[in-house]
């Protein structure tokens, strides 16, 4: 549901991704009836919760600028994330990342990751990239092969195989 023939996201899909990433600090979702009533204190105008749901689900796509900016006001995120295609897009990504923070297993592998050294980090990119890799190649269907076709050598374990393809890759990039 993006903006007619433009590529950017819709206001809809701007709002949602607000309410999806940015909540309580015990990670419940905020409620359309608290958010409308912030937005309502904050403007003085009417702003109510079946509006913001109507606005969320793409119903209504034409918000005012002072409800608009209300929203921003409330996630606490710049007014331009409604207004600006360029603004807009790197504030949702960056509104990816403080996502991805939240939970708990990312953080704590950023947090450790940031004392390590250059090589250290590709290192760790590329296990991390080998195993996402393996988890796609799991997760896609597989063709199935005729029983009389074997392999042609023994496959490596999941862990030689990362390990392969980390030290490969941090050898390449050393050297260069």
């Amino acid at each position: 549901m993006t903006a007619a023939g433009s590529g950017a996201p819709s206001v809809a899909e701007r709002i949602e991704r607000l309410f999806q990433t940015i909540r309580r600090p015990n990670r419940e979702a905020y409620s359309n009836e608290e958010v409308a009533r912030a937005c309502r204190e904050a403007t003085g105008e009417s702003f109510s919760a079946v509006y913001l749901w109507q606005l969320r689900t793409g119903r209504r796509d034409n918000p005012t600028k002072r409800h608009l900016e209300a929203l921003a006001q409330f996630f606490q995120v710049p007014a331009t994330y409604f207004f600006e295609v360029e603004s807009g897009d790197r504030i949702a990504d960056e509104l990816l990342l403080l996502g991805a923070l939240r939970d708990a297993g990312v953080r704590d592998v950023a947090l450790r990751a940031a004392t390590l050294s250059p090589q250290g980090l590709t290192t760790i990119s590329d296990l991390i990239e080998a195993i996402a890799r393996r988890e796609a190649e799991a997760a896609a269907p597989k063709a199935k092969a005729p029983a009389a076709e074997a392999p042609a050598t023994p496959a490596k374990t999941l862990t030689e195989k990362e390990s392969d393809a980390a030290s490969g890759q941090a050898d390449r990039r050393r050297r260069r």
